[in-house]
């Protein structure tokens, strides 16, 4: 048989180059090459000020500061200048971290940018990644799917990516899986669980959640002693969908006296204030409140540290995010999801007892 030719790094991002731009001349790459830089600098910007913002974009804004369209920056790198579309906020408080206000040289970074797009290869595979044995508890659990426009066969669908990310008991937070999907739904979400209890993951103490329909149960099925938070800014999107613009303001304070109360006791106080205020004229807000209340206070039995961390699911989805919005195809979005796979990202300070 004849002697394939071992494949690099390098050689694994030439072949996405080719397929992907199908460049001429070198004049060719060098452009291919400034798109992904600026395109993935802009998308690492994006996720930022989702991040800032605290909802993405698309979604219903939880307060008045609000995406406000972009702002033109030039910036340089070894492969010649590069426009650049910077987001900005109404308030003018985003302070951008992957490129700071007024940083307009890129290259000290580039090479790490471009080598974004190799990681697949030196990770493991992702059949052997997505099987991988995990620990047999772990305190606090996230799921939570993000939907996302790829490039499959040429053509841009989207899809639904299902991340399982939890802390384990030194504190330390992973991502125990990822699933691609066409919607989401809690009949696949049963399939992650059991695929996690079948990798050794035996007990969960809290299970951070949206509100998707048949996701409780879909818990109570595989862990059934695990408690379940469900995301509050989730929620607090869902109940104010319908709110009047005018009426946003006020009754954003009256739910945050709801949601930030120091206690539980105190928290059913003012969900009573609220809803004699606002149940006449928005009865499915309150009443989506009062429905959930269960699994809406979990946070309240434990310490601010850890209500936190808890109370939605958007912990930590900037680290992933921006790895995986910086792939331009299908496959090269698969593997961009792993980056963080072997790095120990954030410890949590407080202890469980």
């Amino acid at each position: 048989m004849p002697r394939k030719r071992p494949e690099t790094k390098r050689s694994k991002i030439a072949k996405m180059l080719i397929e992907e731009y199908q460049p001429q001349s070198a004049q060719d790459i060098q452009e291919a090459l400034k798109d992904l830089l600026g395109d993935t600098m802009e998308e690492l910007l994006k996720a930022e000020l989702d991040e800032h913002l605290d909802y993405e974009y698309g979604e219903k804004p939880l307060s008045l500061n609000t995406r406000n369209g972009t702002s033109k920056k030039t910036v340089r790198s070894s492969y010649g200048n590069i426009d650049l579309n910077i987001p900005r906020d109404r308030e003018g408080t985003f302070e951008p971290q992957s490129l700071k206000k007024y940083e307009k040289d890129i290259s000290n970074i580039e090479n790490q940018i471009i080598s974004m797009y190799g990681k697949g290869i030196i990770l493991p595979t992702i059949e052997e990644w997505q099987n991988r044995p995990l620990e047999k508890i772990y305190p606090m659990v996230f799921l939570d799917a993000i939907h996302y426009h790829v490039r499959e066969n040429n053509i841009v669908v989207k899809k639904a990516v299902y991340i399982a990310l939890g802390y384990n008991l030194e504190g330390f937070k992973e991502i125990l899986g990822m699933w691609v999907g066409e919607n989401e739904s809690s009949k696949y979400w049963l399939l992650v669980l059991n695929q996690l209890k079948e990798r050794g993951l035996e007990d969960i103490l809290i299970v951070s959640t949206d509100n998707l329909p048949g996701f409780t149960q879909a818990i109570e099925a595989v862990y059934p002693k695990a408690e379940i938070q469900k995301c509050i800014i989730h929620q607090i999107r869902n109940s104010t969908k319908y709110v009047s613009y005018k009426d946003i303001k006020e009754l954003m304070k009256d739910l945050k006296a709801v949601y930030k109360a120091p206690t539980e006791d105190l928290a059913l106080t003012n969900l009573g204030v609220f809803e004699e205020k606002w149940d006449k004229k928005y009865p499915m807000c309150v009443s989506s409140w009062k429905n959930n209340w269960a699994e809406l206070s979990t946070y309240f039995k434990y310490p601010e540290g850890i209500r936190k961390l808890i109370y939605t699911t958007n912990a930590g989805q900037a680290e992933y995010e921006a790895g995986i919005k910086s792939y331009p195809n299908y496959q090269y979005f698969l593997k961009g999801g792993f980056k963080n796979q072997h790095k120990k990202i954030r410890k949590v300070s407080c202890k469980f007892s």
